[in-house]
């Protein structure tokens, strides 16, 4: 079967230092692989020779079969990375710019600009200022700029980093639709393994420059769960004894005074986790949908750039957090504050 893309031995070195020892992986049309590792283990820099951004010091990309230098692979790929470059205009010329560039006429330009904005939802948006939009916002915006051009393989670097709850769930459903609807084909490296496992059934590890497994995402998580923990945002991960109720959830006995409940049916010893956006906080009880509430205290909060979190002691477990800056002050969250806590069954995820 000859795949899209295929790297065979791909090393890349700067001066002294190896950013990639002998990486081997090969790419499908229409797959969508994520890629994980800890901070430094050469994810942006895989996505860059791929990208034809960046020369391979050794080993071979091949496109199609055949040898590819990186004057192609920029023909055929392109990169969104994590903190998009938006140009001081607005936000119809900063999604036109590659398309003039390729040399696209002004009527093709002005239908692809539109189609590339309809699927980021951003339709109406033409005459704004780029600058001026939120993260979230510039984030769709780069990935319209890359949809505009119609490439072969689209190329994301940490695309749901730093952003808040809401911007990286409108983003990660825009890419599980790229992925699964338009079938383009994608390489995204995450830095958090549940964003991975909902948004592609095939990850690649990557560990100090080298590719240390390749599989389906649940396999592979299993497999190296510890190791997992220490870089991914996996900090509500939890152990239990599940029991599975009458009405298809399962409720998962955490401790004697801690019980959660999850959805689908489970039996025995579980871990399970919760991502932190997912946790909604309050200062008040609130009468919500979601079937597990606590109240905590507020041990740590930590700045994120674009969110904030926090470190909460419910007196059964410790749960992090992760909210808008906006919704911080809002609140009126302090360290020591008494917060309740809910987080629905549908965000308990089994290992």
């Amino acid at each position: 079967m000859e795949h899209l893309l295929e790297l065979k031995g791909v090393t890349k070195r700067y001066g002294d230092t190896l950013a990639l020892k002998g990486v081997s992986l090969s790419i499908d049309k229409g797959e969508c692989i994520a890629l994980i590792g800890p901070n430094g283990a050469g994810k942006t820099t895989l996505l860059r020779v791929i990208a034809g951004l960046e020369q391979a010091s050794s080993g071979e990309v091949l496109y199609r079969g055949v040898k590819a230098k990186p004057s192609l692979l920029r023909r055929v790929a392109t990169m969104v990375f994590q903190k998009p470059e938006v140009f001081n205009a607005t936000v119809y010329k900063n999604v036109a710019y590659g398309l003039k560039v390729r040399g696209y006429s002004k009527a093709e330009t002005d239908r692809r600009v539109k189609e590339a904005l309809s699927m980021v939802k951003m339709e109406g948006y033409e005459d704004k200022q780029a600058k001026k939009l939120s993260g979230g916002q510039q984030q769709r915006l780069a990935l319209a700029r890359a949809l505009a051009l119609d490439v072969e393989l689209l190329l994301l670097d940490e695309p749901l980093s730093n952003l808040d709850s809401e911007s990286s769930t409108t983003i990660g459903k825009l890419l599980n639709w790229i992925s699964k609807e338009r079938r383009l084909t994608m390489v995204v490296a995450m830095h958090d393994a549940v964003e991975a496992m909902a948004l592609t059934d095939k990850v690649a590890l990557l560990m100090g420059g080298e590719l240390i497994s390749v599989g389906h995402t649940y396999t592979v998580l299993k497999q190296l769960q510890a190791p997992l923990k220490a870089f991914t945002r996996l900090e509500n991960v939890f152990i239990g004894e599940a029991t599975p109720n009458e009405d298809g959830s399962t409720s998962i006995r955490l401790s004697e005074r801690l019980t959660i409940e999850a959805v689908g049916k489970r039996t025995g010893r579980v871990t399970v986790f919760i991502r932190p956006e997912d946790v909604m906080v309050s200062k008040r009880p609130v009468e919500l949908s979601a079937r597990n509430a606590f109240k905590g205290r507020v041990l740590e909060i930590s700045d994120l750039n674009g969110a904030v979190r926090l470190k909460v002691d419910t007196g059964k477990a410790l749960f992090t957090v992760q909210i808008t800056k906006k919704s911080l002050i809002e609140l009126g969250i302090n360290v020591g504050s008494e917060v309740f806590l809910a987080f629905k069954a549908s965000s308990v995820y089994f290992l």
